[in-house]
């Protein structure tokens, strides 16, 4: 290639968007779909250590622990790609949204700080005292992560521009709720015995929480937010979709069907993740009234950022597929945290 080829390239990306694709309306779906990678793989993450209150013996913790001791730290990679996604694409969107949330921000970063932190310092001393405060602050900050990340959530979609409203807080507990679902699904996949047959039932408790109070949370926020078109086909599409998955999710917990279970509850994520993305379409961040088409990059930096996706995320993809296979399987009774 010529340098006078070289030189049309930056040219040529510069003139329109690749393929001719709405790439913004693309982005726009990605970011979301990160966004829901994320929710649902830490979700099963923050569902165990929510569920792990509920274990009376050091060996039940043990094999709650050991679940999930391979992937927690892999699963936030997730939420780093949605960040940088959001930056890269919609930059003015990420400015504006960050910088009203900052100490939102802040709190949702220290819950994730400390349940990382908590069952590392759990497993340095088997010293009753130690565990019991350490084991708390694992279960508080797999609590309050998924909280404040639907309170986060929930003032995105309803244009909050406060710390919190009565509607995005719902959304904080609709979304623990949904995260103690996913956790039990995930112990029904991993786990034996009498942790698997006591954490369904809080699972399917979860679940029913989960529904009431995302519908409670759309009903409020709409009043606030009259763009929030609850009434419309996508929407109570997706609520239904959600409701029947729910079904699926209980009816195949009670017969065995672990796996089907799992998938259902993986469905409702990507469910309300698709509902949030819907109702703000076409805008981007509706306190600021700000739309998709204004908050993009230019189309020569769509187009480069585009272009690196498409080489990178089959890569990230790549690592958590060999990472679940490599360890697939149940952890039973007396396998410990690594």
């Amino acid at each position: 290639m010529t340098n006078g080829s070289l030189a049309t390239v930056p040219l040529a990306l510069a003139e329109g968007p690749l393929l001719g694709l709405p790439l913004d309306r693309l982005w726009f779906g990605l970011v979301f779909a990160v966004f829901g990678t994320f929710l649902f793989l830490d979700g099963f993450d923050f569902g165990v250590g929510a569920l792990f209150a509920t274990r009376r013996t050091d060996a039940e913790r043990e094999q709650l622990l050991a679940a999930i001791g391979p992937f927690w730290d892999g699963n936030e990679v997730w939420l780093v790609v949605f960040g940088g996604m959001l930056f890269a694409v919609f930059p003015e969107a990420y400015a504006v949204l960050f910088s009203r949330h900052y100490l939102l921000m802040f709190a949702i970063l220290g819950a994730l700080i400390v349940r990382g932190l908590a069952p590392e310092m759990y497993e340095q001393r088997h010293d009753e005292t130690w565990q019991r405060w350490w084991g708390r602050a694992f279960v508080a900050g797999s609590v309050a992560s998924p909280f404040f990340l639907g309170v986060f959530a929930g003032n995105w979609l309803f244009g909050v521009e406060s710390a919190a409203s009565a509607a995005s807080l719902l959304v904080g507990l609709a979304v623990v709720a949904l995260t103690v679902a996913d956790g039990a699904a995930y112990l029904g996949l991993k786990t034996r015995g009498d942790v698997r047959l006591e954490t369904r039932p809080l699972g399917h408790l979860a679940q029913i929480a989960y529904l009431l109070l995302a519908v409670a949370a759309l009903l409020v926020g709409s009043r606030s937010s009259p763009y929030v078109a609850i009434g419309s086909a996508p929407t109570l599409g997706l609520l239904g979709l959600t409701v029947l998955l729910a079904v699926v999710h209980v009816i195949a917990g009670r017969a065995g069907r672990h796996y089907l279970a799992f998938v259902a509850v993986a469905g409702q994520v990507y469910a309300l993740v698709a509902l949030v993305a819907t109702l703000l379409f076409p805008l981007i961040d509706p306190a600021s009234g700000l739309r998709i088409e204004a908050a993009v990059v230019s189309t020569l930096a769509l187009n480069l950022t585009t272009i690196g996706a498409t080489v990178l995320l089959p890569l990230v993809v790549t690592y958590f597929v060999v990472l679940y296979s490599a360890f697939s399987g149940p952890v039973d009774e007396g396998d410990n945290y690594a």
